[in-house]
């Protein structure tokens, strides 16, 4: 593994197994996250996005497991890893904000108590005045205003825009090496949203920790990430950085993606949307998963799995075309 990453997962693969047969969520997943960057993993609702975070996490539960492959954090193997050696590094040396911090708090519990928790079985103080001291100085890190008086409030009682910023705090207080953020401004304003955002890039710069923003929005991505991996029906389908998937996507699935973004100022009379649905990850074929959704499918997309290849510097698509077009 490079010491300038803090993540490399390599062929990872995550399945359900139900009584209707194998759900393939994460189907051979390579994605890397290196020390001080911010990456990006888009793609529709349904692609295989959060399976990925929670199988780094090791949060995959039954009838979900790791079935193959590998996920390295810094020098230490996860995929096998006991739980209790999981337990020290998860919200230790990395930490998720989850996608609905309103189910994600305990709404009988006050949410500084809640972020002290993780200080104190992380080890980060010894006493609880110490704990407090160090929940209220990252509430007033991320922005929470009357941070005292916040501390002894119930969920219930914040705003949507509180409620994220505390999954923050409680995500950041231990001053994690990876954060993973599963839509972590779904449901804000947009207001809301950019200092959130603005708060992520900042402490990426400051502490040169590293982060995998999972989202849907395109604009979240262009504005803060420095590399994008886009992923559909389990699989990585391109990789690049933010100039190159925005000037030059190659693959037909992050060309729709783009193209049914709204421009502001356009003359479009309709929102473009890619035809079709995400298929059923039971009945996957042996072909490309997009190709019933490409308007340039070709009888060999049906039946051939394409492989990731090179089509620029350090730019990756996994598609046919590329040996028609280029």
């Amino acid at each position: 593994m490079s010491k300038e990453n803090v993540l490399e997962i390599r062929d990872l693969h995550s399945s359900f197994f139900t009584d209707s047969g194998v759900v393939r969520a994460v189907n051979g997943v390579d994605l890397v996250i290196p020390q001080g960057k911010i990456i990006g993993l888009v793609g529709e609702s349904g692609c295989g996005k959060s399976m990925t975070a929670k199988s780094v996490m090791g949060l995959l539960r039954y009838p979900g497991r790791i079935e193959s492959g590998s996920i390295r954090f810094m020098d230490k193997e996860l995929v096998g890893l006991p739980d209790k050696e999981l337990r020290k590094l998860c919200g230790n040396e990395m930490s998720m904000i989850f996608q609905e911090p309103m189910t994600s708090l305990n709404p009988v519990l006050r949410v500084g108590r809640q972020v002290e928790e993780a200080i104190l079985v992380h080890g980060k103080a010894e006493k609880r005045a110490e704990a407090k001291k160090l929940v209220l100085d990252m509430f007033e890190h991320v922005g929470i205003p009357e941070g005292e008086k916040r501390y002894s409030c119930y969920p219930h009682e914040l705003s949507g825009g509180l409620r994220q910023r505390v999954m923050i705090a409680m995500a950041m207080v231990c001053r994690p090496r990876l954060l993973i953020a599963d839509e972590p401004t779904t449901a804000l304003d947009v207001t809301i949203e950019a200092q959130i955002l603005q708060l992520m890039q900042k402490e990426c710069r400051e502490s040169g920790m590293s982060i995998l923003l999972i989202t849907h929005n395109l604009g979240v991505v262009a504005e803060i990430c420095d590399f994008v991996y886009v992923m559909y029906a389990g699989r990585i389908v391109e990789s690049g950085s933010v100039c190159e998937i925005f000037d030059h996507p190659a693959h037909p699935y992050t060309r729709g993606l783009l193209h049914s973004m709204p421009v502001i100022g356009g003359d479009q009379e309709y929102l473009y949307a890619i035809p079709g649905a995400v298929p059923n990850l039971l009945r996957l074929g042996a072909g490309c998963a997009f190709c019933g959704r490409c308007e340039k499918a070709q009888d060999r997309c049906r039946e051939e799995m394409p492989e990731l290849k090179a089509v620029g510097e350090d730019h990756f698509s996994r598609c046919f075309l590329h040996e028609t077009e280029g």
